[in-house]
């Protein structure tokens, strides 16, 4: 059995919700077996992203063993005579390597948390960002939409909604905007909005629900800290990324500082990153299996929390077949704390058969590889068109430490 051909499309998600499009990978072997996968947030265009993928698997993996995991990884990892973490190499690779497990699952007739490692959990404790009920086409509130970013009362009742689907911790990001100029103090107006969203969002939950804050690493340390104080109070199961993700020192300043615990990880790649991160004083690694290196990279790096005491909760914020390899990871897992999840018409739709969830869980699927199957029709029906939006973009402006005009402005 060697790895034959590939095939990769870049699809764009109606909602928006999960970026702006998704990178989707298909390899088949010379004797018929297909596995998938997915790519997360490679930093060019979707069809350039395409390309770097398919130009990765002639160069390094056509013609391989798929067992051989541990060879194709050291030549991408090492490609250009680099040999060092690359997060768009990493991306490109966690693609197809994804997609490899899925074949060795099916090889082996086994769902792919048996390989590795089998099945420690019967099923997964998940969360939920505060989506909007009424979204624009770019994953904003549409209009006449409560604002559950920046208004607490809004974020409160949408929390409640989620309870009543069965989901017991929700996230929001109420810090924003994310500019590209990296930390930076925020206003006093940012810190009292973050204060009263989450306050707010705690008085309706009460201890039904954790509340997960997510800032994006836009912050000084010294402000990191400044609004990690305010959010004591109301008990955050997770303070995250508080500075950029290249200072993680100041990150490790902020963990140091505050009862509440620090999550970080989602632009990492490789055990590498994911070490420092450790050894700053994170203790919630958030890996994304479609950029961190795969998922045998991410399970040696669930692996080596385990001597930090540390815990994984996967990052997701993309299509469904990146969502189900991390599944797969996490139950596998013994320091699995929580996953992220997303669902959508569109999501769904991709899929021969949905995801399944059960009241905020996820069970165990027992289905060979993955245990999912692309609906080819509907991802060729909504294509990116060349030079549009990357999968995630942050604000072009510069901000200063008291910019409620500047925010109005850019929003």
């Amino acid at each position: 059995m060697l790895l034959k051909d590939i095939k990769t499309w870049v699809t764009v998600p109606p909602s928006g919700i999960g970026g702006a499009f998704w990178v989707i990978v298909k390899l088949t072997t010379d004797d018929g077996i297909e596995g998938v996968g997915e790519c997360y947030g490679i930093p060019v265009s979707g069809d350039i992203a395409c390309a770097m993928v398919e130009d990765t698997f002639e160069r390094y993996i056509a013609g391989e063993d798929p067992h051989h995991v541990e060879t194709m990884f050291r030549r991408v990892y090492s490609a250009g005579f680099t040999q060092r973490p690359d997060v768009s190499m990493m991306g490109v690779f966690s693609g197809i390597e994804i997609a490899i497990w899925d074949i060795l699952g099916k090889a082996h007739d086994l769902p792919l948390y048996q390989l590795l490692g089998g099945r420690f959990h019967e099923r997964l404790r998940t969360y939920t960002y505060l989506y909007p009920e009424s979204l624009s086409a770019d994953g904003n509130p549409g209009d006449g939409a409560p604002d559950v970013y920046h208004d607490g009362d809004a974020a409160a009742a949408r929390a409640l909604d989620y309870i009543d689907m069965g989901f017991t911790a929700v996230k929001q990001d109420p810090a924003g905007p994310y500019s590209f100029q990296g930390g930076r103090e925020l206003s006093l107006t940012e810190l009292s909005r973050c204060e009263d969203n989450v306050r707010k969002i705690r008085e309706a939950v009460g201890d039904r629900a954790d509340i997960l804050f997510g800032t994006h690493g836009q912050m000084t340390t010294s402000s990191a800290i400044r609004l990690a104080r305010r959010l004591e109070p109301y008990d955050p199961l997770w303070f995250e990324e508080p500075c950029p993700p290249d200072q993680m020192e100041a990150i490790g300043k902020v963990a140091a500082a505050t009862s509440i615990p620090i999550a970080s990880g989602e632009r990492l790649t490789t055990r590498v990153e994911f070490h420092q991160a450790l050894k700053a004083g994170v203790s919630i690694l958030q890996p994304d299996i479609g950029r961190s290196g795969g998922v045998w990279e991410t399970k040696k790096i669930a692996a080596m929390a385990e001597l930090f005491n540390a815990q994984v909760a996967p990052h997701i914020y993309c299509g469904p077949i990146a969502h189900a390899a991390a599944a797969h990871v996490a139950f596998s897992c013994p320091n699995f704390l929580i996953l992220e999840t997303i669902q959508t018409e569109f999501h769904d739709a991709i899929l021969q058969r949905p995801l399944d969830w059960e009241a905020g869980y996820m069970p165990a699927p027992g289905e060979p590889g993955l245990g999912i199957t692309l609906n080819e029709a509907v991802i060729e029906s909504h294509p990116y068109i060349s030079g549009g939006r990357l999968h995630l973009e942050m604000c072009q402006a510069a901000l200063d430490s008291n910019n409620q005009k500047t925010i109005t402005e850019i929003e």
